[in-house]
């Protein structure tokens, strides 16, 4: 197997200089992480400096380093390449791998809905031919790069996830990726804060655009509100290939019906002129609509759709995604449903429904436990407090809050749903604990600074039986 980068290659794509050969089968920027053959880049960050792990990138294998500036307390002999500003550098090898790869790309973007929309399509990809795609969630101006420097040359397709909570950083993205086919998963008041109104978040989504030709395509929500304007801002890139989803009559890629279960659902959908039957082997309204993006997106790339609908039926939840764990308690055990990773109205809305769609055994009930959205600006108040209404559509029983935000909801609900408050995740964990029963459902959601995997992490502390191979 070919190197992924030989030093030549590297000094090519960066200008930087190096002094001996070297090959490397990887690119970490993560000592934690890194992977005997990797090239090390030492990044600096608010409050670290990758340099200071150069050497502990060596004791763990690393082929050579990528560096801004000398070393002298290193030994003499590990490779460094020498460049001017290692960010730059990393743009620069991602830039090259995405040149010199024949792959068609997709770039994923969207308020709600990017990393599992990426995963899936990853899975319907990969059966199809060689397939790379952004590990976890690595979708910011580091890991764009780093995503795209991983490519192996000989990748037929590639799935890139592209995020962002400020206007600009998706242009500059994109234009690294040059994705041939765009999809935007939806259009939601996340990082609100940042944005003068949703209006200004779609805009920014559509950035997207800006790194394509006009031989792309562009795959949007026929569903959102803001369809025709993101539709418009693609056919002024003079990108004249729309494909829309959703259950719109306007979508070409159409919902025919779904039924909602558990732990699946069943699709039947209408792609272009064809009849599609298939299983999403993850809960939630939600997933039914990812899943018809995927189709949209492996319809754009040309590649086969029966194997996309097969690969559905393999889909596995992700940490903090939708995780479910079975949890031993006195008397019993209670399921957990893991959505501690992120969190903004629409997704909170989306995982009620799948709590809703739970089944509590004999004397359980439906428990909500829901940690701060953060970043929603000056209608924090008002989006937490709307969240009564879906709380009680729902069917659930008891909810606890984490955070002075959620604070509104709690205000909102009846007394009887109130389990109890907290400031934070922390301090509502052991209280938690004592209130859960046999056959309770909880399911545990907020955005990344709520912290709300503590919660979770507590939980998963007392012995469990092994999660069944429907529930993870």
């Amino acid at each position: 197997m070919s190197a992924l980068w030989t030093a030549a290659e590297a000094i090519a794509a960066t200008g930087g200089t190096c002094a001996s050969p070297w090959e490397a089968a990887g690119v970490s920027i993560d000592t934690r992480t890194l992977a005997p053959g990797d090239l090390f880049v030492a990044l600096r960050g608010p409050s670290f400096d990758g340099h200071d792990f150069v050497a502990a990138a060596f004791a763990k294998g690393a082929a050579a380093a990528m560096v801004a500036r000398a070393l002298p307390d290193l030994p003499q002999g590990p490779p460094l390449l020498l460049v001017d500003d290692t960010l730059a550098a990393l743009e620069a090898l991602g830039r090259t791998a995405r040149r010199r790869s024949a792959a068609r790309v997709v770039g994923v973007t969207g308020s709600v809905g990017k990393t599992g929309t990426k995963e899936a399509l990853r899975r319907a990809l990969e059966r199809q031919g060689p397939t790379v795609a952004s590990a976890a969630s690595l979708n910011n101006h580091w890991g764009v790069p780093l995503s795209l420097a991983r490519m192996p040359r000989d990748s037929r397709f590639g799935v890139f996830e592209i995020g962002m909570n400020h206007p600009g950083e998706i242009d500059r993205l994109t234009r690294l990726v040059e994705p041939d086919v765009a999809v935007i998963t939806t259009i939601a008041p996340a990082h609100l804060g940042y944005f003068r109104s949703v209006e200004a978040i779609a805009d920014a989504k559509a950035e997207i655009f800006n790194g394509m030709t006009a031989h792309g395509t562009a795959v949007l929500n026929a569903d959102n509100p803001h369809f025709s304007r993101l539709e418009a801002a693609a056919r002024a890139r003079g990108i004249a290939r729309i494909i829309g989803f959703g259950a719109s009559p306007r979508a070409s890629v159409r919902l025919v019906d779904s039924h909602l279960y558990s732990t699946a659902s069943a699709v039947t959908a209408m792609v272009m002129d064809d009849v599609v039957d298939y299983c999403v082997s993850l809960p939630g309204r939600h997933w039914v609509m990812n899943s018809l993006a995927v189709m949209a997106a492996v319809k754009a790339l040309n590649a086969d759709i029966g194997a996309a609908a097969v690969a559905m039926a393999t889909l596995e939840p992700l940490i903090g995604r939708g995780r479910r764990h079975r949890v031993a308690i006195a008397g019993g055990e209670v399921l957990l449903i893991d959505e501690s990773y992120n969190a903004n109205p629409d997704s909170m809305r989306a995982a009620l429904e799948v709590l809703a769609a739970s089944e509590p055994r004999p004397g359980g009930r439906r428990i909500a436990v829901l940690g701060d959205m953060l970043e929603l600006g000056d209608r924090s108040e008002e989006l937490h407090a709307a969240l009564a209404r879906p709380v009680l559509d729902a069917g659930v029983d008891l909810v606890y809050t984490v955070g002075r935000a959620m604070e509104e909801l709690d205000r909102a609900l009846p007394a009887q749903r109130r389990g109890g408050h907290a400031a934070g995740a922390r301090e509502l964990a052991p209280e938690l604990a004592a209130a859960l029963r046999p056959g309770d459902v909880a399911m545990v959601k907020g955005s990344l600074g709520s912290r709300m995997a503590e919660i979770v992490q507590h939980l998963l502390k007392a012995e469990r039986k092994p999660a069944l191979a429907s529930e993870v």
